[in-house]
Order: structure tokens, then sequence, then C-alpha cells
């Protein structure tokens, strides 16, 4: 069976990544096939602890895989000092790679210390860990109210049988995502996962 193009997309960008030492963790709907029920994405999410003079590099490596691509060097910079997101657009796939910089808070910290090695399609690949997909998609529903993120969030809690609930418990108080996380049918109260 052929390659999926969004597959073969996430291996080029985590390879530049990688190539370019830059911690990263792929989140969204591709961790949520990892880690939950498989389901559509349109684009490919990835957290990355990016420094603003790796960003002409990887804007460059990153052209390489489609030379009709779009990535704007001024947002990217922009995003580092803002911790917030900027993206590279494959016209080729018809995908859209977000990025969303982390920085030094603790959490961001914790979440690219807790990453976890996948083999993917052949290659090594990082992606955020459940827990940490969990918290995320606790965020984003707390920002925008999508249900699609509740539906993944219990995807993850059905399939991943064992979870450190210490630390998403610990966490989503902190983020003031608790009271959602209780209304789920999650099973908490500190298995050590």
């Amino acid at each position: 069976m052929p390659e999926a193009v969004e597959e073969k997309l996430l291996r080029q960008v985590t390879a530049v990544l990688e190539e370019l030492d830059i911690p990263y963790g792929v989140t969204g709907g591709f961790a949520v096939v990892v880690w939950g029920r498989p389901r559509f994405t349109a684009d490919i999410d990835i957290v990355v602890a990016l420094k603003p003079e790796k960003v002409k590099k990887l804007a460059q490596e990153l052209l390489k895989t489609d030379a009709h691509g779009y990535i704007d060097e001024d947002t990217a910079q922009e995003a580092i000092r803002k911790k917030g997101s900027f993206n590279f657009i494959h016209p080729t796939s018809g995908l859209k790679i977000d990025f969303m910089v982390i920085g030094s808070e603790p959490y961001d910290l914790e979440q690219i210390k807790r990453r976890v090695a996948k083999d993917f399609a052949g290659q090594t690949i990082f992606f955020i860990s459940p827990e940490d997909l969990i918290l995320n998609k606790l965020l984003w529903y707390k920002k925008g109210e999508s249900t699609r993120q509740l539906e993944d969030i219990e995807s993850i809690i059905k399939i991943q049988k064992k979870l450190d609930w210490k630390y998403v418990e610990k966490w989503a108080k902190i983020q003031s995502t608790f009271d959602t996380l209780e209304q789920l049918n999650w099973k908490g109260g500190g298995d050590d996962g």
C-alpha cells in the first residue's frame, strides 16, 4: 500500500526538525491517531522549542519539501517572542503544518521532557505523551469549546488503559481545566501510569 501523503509529509518535517536539533512533539490529530482512535485530520500540529537563530534554516529546509511552499519567517520570529504559532503551507499535498512554539514555562518543559518516541512508518518520531495530549485538548476546548476536543480526550482515555492521572490532575488544576476533565468519564485518582 502506498504511503499516505500526510504520513510522508510528517516524516519529512520531523526529519528536518531532528536534523536541525529542534526539540518537538507531534500533537493534535496525528497524536490522537497514535494514542486514541483513528480519525481524519486536515493538518499536522507540532509543538516546538524553537530558537530565533534556527528560523531561517528551518524555513529553508521546509521549502525543500515543496518549492511552492510558504512559510513567513517574521511570523515565526513573532511566534517565538509571544509563544504563539506559525505555519508552513505545503501546496503539493494540500496540507498545513501548524507549529506551536513553547517557552520555558514549567509545563512547556514537561511536554518536551515527557514526549514519547514511536516508530512511524519506519522512522522514529516524537509524539507528546497521551497525558499531555489530554491536557492540550482540555486547553483547546477551553479556548474554543469544540466538542471534537472532548471526543478526542474520551478516545484517549478509553484506549490508553494506564495513564499518569496524578500528572493530568495536577496540570489540569493549574490550567483551570479540571472542571471539564471531571465532566468526562475519566478514571483518575492517581494511577502512576
